[in-house]
């Protein structure tokens, strides 16, 4: 079995081929820059891209499934992008799809809910096996927002530290998608990820912390100062707003715990504490502080 993987140097992508790998496929992998990939010998690297016609055929040729990431934020242009995609792997005789979605499809969030959704329906109209992942709030998110305080100051800071959020280790997320590509009963499902554990902003600065095994310490500021942080630390600020926002959601909308994590799986999710362990090298303290 040959799976394509779309996206795989991205945070759940690069994990899927790895576990695609250690359960014995092959994995083909579409970028636009092999050379900067860096993948895991083994992996056949495709150069090409979503919007190139010719090089996703290419890419399609003698493969059984696919992971699907859009990577494009305007609902149009991720509808037709997909439509193309779908039209071609039916072609190329691909048996099964799995997409990254998202759960805002569920809470139609305005913003995200319209393009997630239509891209979903052309996959579920392509005549393909399709599964939809649909996880939350990436833990992996906590490296942009609180990473750049945490490495130079041992400090977390947040606008809302009583808003309640379940962050998803982004290998649990890749180990459901890998589920729905290796094994029978996930066609038509669509699963809707989260962690195992609701935690406050100030209770996940907590977990990280014991995590990487050394104190931090938590301060609270306002919105503007938050967003500051963000952008200073390298976040554009269209998404710095749009974390924000979610923070303020759960503040007064907090989010649930999902089942489908251990129901898929046969264990409960990775907790933030051991995400936070996974990723001890991305948060160590800078020698120069």
């Amino acid at each position: 079995m040959t799976i394509l993987v779309t996206g795989a140097t991205g945070k759940v992508g690069r994990v899927l081929v790895d576990r695609l790998l250690g359960a014995g496929r092959r994995v083909r992998a579409l970028t636009r820059n092999p050379e900067a990939a860096r993948l895991p010998a083994g992996v056949e690297v495709v150069a090409g891209s979503l919007t190139e016609p010719a090089g996703v055929a290419a890419a399609l040729d003698g493969v059984d499934g696919v992971y699907y990431l859009s990577g494009i934020l305007d609902p149009g242009c991720a509808a037709r992008q997909a439509r193309a995609f779908v039209e071609l792997a039916a072609d190329a005789g691909v048996g099964r799809i799995v997409d990254l979605s998202g759960l805002a499809v569920t809470v139609r969030r305005p913003g995200s809910h319209e393009m997630l959704r239509d891209v979903e329906e052309v996959i579920e109209a392509s005549g393909l096996r399709w599964t939809h992942v649909r996880p939350g709030e990436f833990a992996a998110n906590k490296l942009d927002m609180w990473g750049a305080s945490i490495r130079a100051e041992n400090t977390v800071r947040s606008a809302f530290p009583a808003a309640l959020g379940v962050p998803v280790h982004e290998a649990d997320i890749a180990e459901v998608a890998a589920a729905a590509l290796l094994s029978d009963g996930h066609a038509g499902r669509a699963y809707s990820l989260s962690g195992p554990q609701r935690l406050t902003q100030r209770e996940q600065a907590a977990a990280i912390a014991r995590g990487l095994g050394r104190p931090l310490r938590f301060e609270t500021v306002t919105y503007g100062r938050a967003r500051a942080a963000y952008i200073t630390g390298g976040m554009p600020w269209d998404v710095a707003e749009y974390l924000l926002g979610y923070q303020a959601e759960y503040a007064e909308e907090p989010p649930e715990v999902r089942p489908d994590v251990e129901q898929v799986l046969g264990r409960p999710g990775r907790t933030l504490e051991r995400w936070a362990a996974d990723h001890a090298a991305d948060l160590a303290e800078d020698p120069a502080r």
